[in-house]
């Protein structure tokens, strides 16, 4: 709780020199936070100081000068004790207003909230007398679980707006939980797009082990989970594992099963790799003796047995191109691929997820090249790999894929590069476009200083890029 900003005791208005220099002795407090502070004065002068009633009402925020309310915030053993007003509060929540106002309201002079935690709840009254939005990553659920709770909407919604733009892979299935219970429908979809165009990044996240039955059952179930069958898996005995700890159960085979229930049967194992069913799933023992042998004799018999588990493979999601140039050519002894690096800036303007890029091969039969792809974001590495491809001759494009799709932002610029080494002349791209429409998504094409092989907007390599929108 701040510090009282005035003192209780009352002052007689005087010009005195003693009182002047009395009032001048007053601690000056910290009203918002944000180190704007004001001399303390007597009660008949001390709103001069602030030309408007925005200013006014934020001297107020948590000080108990005039306070008529007291909240004892938070939990057993770790509560704080907030003043409040009334008028102010009523003005800014009609829950509040039903409170100190309403049919039934109660002349109480100190209201125990228990489920909500101080430092969001100071975080909501500051909205309420400021009319300053101030969130942060560690506490901004609580304080829109606070903004819910007490009908502050826009409150409510730059927290959705914070967590959307915060939203990423390590996150994104612990806000799809957050999302539904709060009913946030743009935020649940948000976190959908994430989760299935990385899934194997969010599967493997510490966050998704923290979901509750539900949530992880919507999870397994979904249709679109860019993911191979055997991280499903994986991630599903993670969390069974952390399941068990918060039930206080041995993390035994059995129990990891029981917590499992019938979730387990919406991972779809019959869809797994032979050898990833063989030496993963049929290895680690949630799976009973029938199970694991109905689902070999699924994957070799001619009469395939009945099985509990899903047999159809996921349909994932179905990579989109942007391509850049309106034609290509070949010409003797002018592209070759050296080592040198070939880059181009690009931004769009809603999110998207680069899975890889589409390159040129050989203009001169079939030819193998190593590559080294690279997106990077102000100078900072997103994502890279180094890997072999093959082209056939001819003048189409060959995908070469990241290890995991990269997340991008929109109304930022990111450069895409890559560095190929092999001795054939190759195809390249001419008639290049500064913007390119693809379905719901714009991309919009700039020069990179990083190119040093001759590509640009108007012609040169990386004629494709491959994502998920």
């Amino acid at each position: 709780m701040a510090a009282e900003l005035f003192p209780t005791k009352k002052l007689v208005p005087s010009a005195s020199a003693s009182s002047t220099t009395s009032i001048r002795r007053y601690q000056q407090h910290n009203v918002t936070n944000n180190n704007n502070t004001a001399a303390a004065h007597g009660c008949c002068s001390w709103q001069g100081l602030y030309p408007t009633i925005r200013e006014r009402n934020s001297v107020m925020f948590n000080n108990e000068m005039m306070a008529d309310v007291y909240f004892v915030v938070g939990p057993p053993g770790g509560t704080q004790r907030v003043p409040g007003h009334k008028y102010v509060l009523a003005v800014g929540s009609s829950v509040f207003h039903a409170m100190f106002y309403g049919e039934l309201a109660e002349d109480q002079d100190e209201i125990r909230i228990p489920d909500v935690e101080p430092p969001s709840f100071l975080a909501m009254l500051k909205y309420i007398y400021c009319d300053e939005i101030d969130l942060c990553a560690d506490t901004v659920l609580a304080t829109l679980y606070a903004a819910k709770k007490y009908i502050v909407p826009h409150l409510a919604r730059a927290c959705v707006n914070f967590l959307e733009t915060s939203l990423s892979a390590k996150n994104a299935c612990v806000l799809l939980s957050q999302s539904c219970l709060f009913e946030e429908p743009d935020l649940t979809q948000r976190c959908w797009e994430v989760i299935d165009a990385q899934a194997e990044l969010a599967l493997r996240s510490e966050g998704f082990c923290d979901i509750d039955a539900q949530t992880l059952e919507s999870i397994l179930r979904r249709e679109t989970l860019n993911a191979k069958e055997m991280v499903v898996f994986e991630a599903a005995l993670s969390w069974a594992e952390a399941e068990c700890q918060r039930q206080d159960l041995p993390p035994t085979i059995e129990n990891k099963r029981l917590v499992l229930g019938k979730a387990i049967y919406l991972i779809r194992v019959p869809t797994m790799v032979l050898e990833d069913f063989a030496n993963g799933a049929a290895q680690a023992g949630v799976l009973t003796l029938n199970e694991t042998n109905d689902i070999f004799l699924w994957y070799t018999a001619a009469n395939k047995p009945e099985l509990l588990f899903a047999t159809k493979p996921r349909k994932g999601l179905a990579p989109q191109r942007c391509h850049r140039f309106q034609s290509c050519a070949y010409r003797s002894n002018q592209w070759r691929y050296r080592g040198r690096c070939d880059s181009i800036q690009f931004a769009v303007d809603k999110r998207v997820f680069i899975a890889g890029f589409g390159l040129y091969g050989s203009s001169c039969g079939s030819a193998e090249y190593n590559a080294k792809i690279e997106l990077k974001r102000q100078g900072v590495p997103m994502g890279q790999r180094i890997i072999k491809y093959f082209s056939d001759g001819s003048s189409s494009t060959f995908p070469v894929w990241f290890d995991y799709p990269v997340q991008i932002e929109p109304d930022t610029f990111y450069t895409a590069s890559v560095v190929l080494d092999g001795n054939e002349l190759s195809y390249f791209g001419q008639e290049g476009m500064t913007e390119v429409q693809c379905g719901k998504v714009t991309f919009q094409f700039q020069c990179s200083s990083d190119s040093t092989n001759g590509t640009g907007v108007q012609g040169g390599q990386i004629p494709e890029l491959i994502f998920y929108a």
